[in-house]
């Protein structure tokens, strides 16, 4: 039974940082309610639903999305910025309100969790409630605070013990950032927060997991932050070079392309891996082609590259053999947190958009490293943007000088990053070496060259259809970028 009708939910979408589909056109076509969870004394109930998007745009589609509510008699000050709406329920006038933003009702999230430390699982109102063994026990008195910088879900604090991510588009299935957290924290990777639990329903006889309590990193720093924070550092004195100015990324990014590879090695060792033949090489250069078929007819910016991105993705085709592994497959430095014993990988759902069955495929490892090195370049492009909006154009005489310094910066990163991450693949694969035989790094790099480049060329074209839909005015990073990769 639905408590808000469609044109209520418009309007609530429309106004989060998480819904995709701001910018199309959607309806509304279906919603379900799939638990109900009360909280004693406090006066809240929770109705989770998952809401099913309509677009009219020439792409069509629908999308799911996860929307727990807090059902209250009467308005409730504190989480007034999160209300939806009043509507009747069961004969009665319900506040509304975003439950993510409720303690009251996080709370009902953490006791599930809590409830199953001893069994491994636990039932409430619809909701089953999972632990990882082993794992820390949870305090059922921790409080509960939203985060406000994510995007494609909601993160939701509990004092400086435990983060849960509470996931918004979802689909029937496992979700990749769950399976390799739970199998990364066995294994007790040091590149990754412990995953403690995760919660699922059943839907239409499918499961659906609908978010995750992990280890909360005390010391972290947001890894896309920490980089542009560094840009900034650097160009606000340009009269030194990067090496001299104290804001230089490089020994960050060889840390950083070390923790990538050893987290590889850890995958393949819990995962599935093999190397296909040259059918396998000729049906990604298809679906290379493919992207960016799609793309052309999104952001006709990208025509002029088409030609000479066709060719380098012929490239790929003529392979001889693709070794695939399960990957992170969406990797770029927003994915990463800086902390005071090293890197940390978080969010493996993979690529937004792409349905959990493919997500979790078996991939090139060289696409996340080529999604760290578009992410490098991006780091300047950002910091000029946000500067240029946030001072207004005001050229002077060292213009040219900071945007000589930002490339190098990113070249530096690039440069570290890569060298890294290949120096510690040879280790990860050469057991009890401590370091590579005379010339294997190159000959690494120089076997995936091809690969590599065609991997960072589409992450641009990928780049160009996210910023053409969310922020047409940074489109000019990605297409720069493609000026010098084809």
């Amino acid at each position: 039974m639905s408590i808000i009708d469609g044109t209520d939910l418009e309007d609530y979408f429309v106004r989060t940082r998480w819904f995709a589909g701001k910018s199309r056109p959607f309806s509304v076509a279906r919603s379900r309610r799939i638990a109900d969870l009360a909280a004693g004394g406090e006066g809240v109930r929770v109705a989770v639903f998952l809401v099913t998007v309509e677009y009219s745009d020439a792409e069509a589609g629908e999308e799911t999305y996860q929307v727990p509510l807090a059902l209250y008699d009467e308005p409730q000050e504190a989480i007034a910025h999160a209300f939806i709406a009043a509507v009747e329920d069961e004969g009665r006038l319900r506040h509304i309100y975003d439950a993510v933003h409720d303690r009251y009702a996080m709370a009902l999230w953490l006791n599930g969790l809590v409830a199953a430390e001893l069994s491994g699982a636990h039932e409430i109102g619809g909701l089953r409630f999972r632990r990882v063994e082993g794992t820390e026990p949870l305090d059922p008195e921790l409080r509960s605070s939203p985060l406000t910088g994510e995007q494609s879900n909601s993160s939701v604090r509990f004092d400086d013990v435990a983060i849960m991510k509470l996931f918004r588009k979802v689909t029937p299935g496992v979700n990749p950032d769950i399976e390799i957290h739970r199998e990364l924290t066995r294994q007790h990777s040091e590149h990754v927060a412990a995953l403690y639990g995760w919660v699922e329903a059943d839907v239409n006889g499918e499961t659906v997991q609908l978010a995750m309590m992990q280890e909360f990193l005390r010391t972290a720093s947001d890894g896309f932050e920490l980089a542009t924070g560094s840009v900034r550092s650097l160009l606000a004195n340009p009269s030194q070079s990067v090496e001299e100015s104290g804001a230089d990324f490089a020994g960050e990014a060889a840390r950083l392309g070390t923790a990538v590879a050893e987290v590889h090695a850890a995958l393949r060792s819990r995962f599935p891996s093999e190397t296909r033949d040259a059918a396998a090489a000729r049906a990604l250069a298809r679906a290379l082609e493919d992207r960016l078929d799609h793309a052309l007819g999104v952001v006709p910016e990208l025509e002029p590259f088409a030609e000479r991105l066709r060719a380098m993705y012929a490239t790929v085709a003529a392979l001889g053999r693709l070794d695939v592994q399960r990957v992170h497959g969406d990797l770029h430095l927003g994915q990463t947190l800086r902390t005071a014993h090293g890197w940390r990988i978080v969010d493996f759902e993979g690529e937004p958009g792409r349905p959990f069955a493919e997500r979790s495929l078996p991939d090139s490892p060289w696409r996340d490293v080529a999604g760290m090195l578009r992410s490098f370049d991006y780091v300047p492009g950002t910091v000029a943007l946000t500067q240029a909006t946030e001072e207004g154009p005001d050229p002077d005489a060292e213009d040219d000088l900071r945007a000589d310094l930002a490339r190098e910066w990113a070249r530096r990163a690039r440069g570290h990053f890569l060298d890294a991450y290949v120096g510690a693949l040879c280790r990860t694969e050469s057991v009890g070496a401590d370091a590579a035989a005379p010339g294997e790094e190159e000959q690494i790099l120089a076997d995936n060259r091809t690969l590599l480049d065609a991997y960072v060329a589409d992450k641009a074209v990928y780049e160009a259809v996210y910023e053409k839909r969310n922020r047409p005015a940074w489109i000019a990073i990605p297409l720069a970028a493609l000026a010098h990769v084809v």
